[in-house]
């Protein structure tokens, strides 16, 4: 099994037009990942793309689920705690910032996840019934 690091995927996914290196290592990310040998991909690299692909390259959140999806259903790829993964891009796609339901659904065995993100993540986390429920401490 081979583990990917998260500029392997970026290349894969991201075009960097006009930039020979980057040509030829999409063209290598390319025959990697659809060589059919089994792969690996751990949380935190997938954090990491999503960031680089959001914040870095400007994709919209469809973009980044169309990814994250495609990702899931390659059946050479085993992703870390897979389930964990499917929640947070459920949950990211009901409003969520991804990083913060990644984080949330690694704790799906704890009676609650403290946050001082009370606007952007515990407010949502509550309306949108999400357990273990969010937090913020006083």
């Amino acid at each position: 099994m081979i583990g990917l690091d998260t500029n392997v995927l970026a290349r894969y996914y991201i075009q960097d037009l006009g930039d020979e290196e980057a040509a030829t290592q999409r063209e290598a990310a390319r025959r990697l990942i659809e060589s059919g040998k089994p792969l690996m991909l751990c949380k935190t690299v997938l954090l990491e793309l999503e960031w680089v692909m959001r914040g870095y390259y400007d994709f919209s959140s469809s973009e980044v689920s169309g990814v994250m999806d495609h990702l899931l259903s390659l059946p050479q790829v085993t992703i870390e705690d897979r389930d964990c993964v499917a929640q947070a891009l459920k949950q990211s796609g009901a409003g969520l910032d991804f990083a913060d339901a990644l984080h949330h659904a690694s704790y799906r065995a704890c009676e609650s996840m403290a946050s001082f993100d009370d606007k952007k993540f515990a407010r949502r986390a509550k309306r949108m019934g999400l357990t273990p429920r969010v937090v913020v401490p006083l």
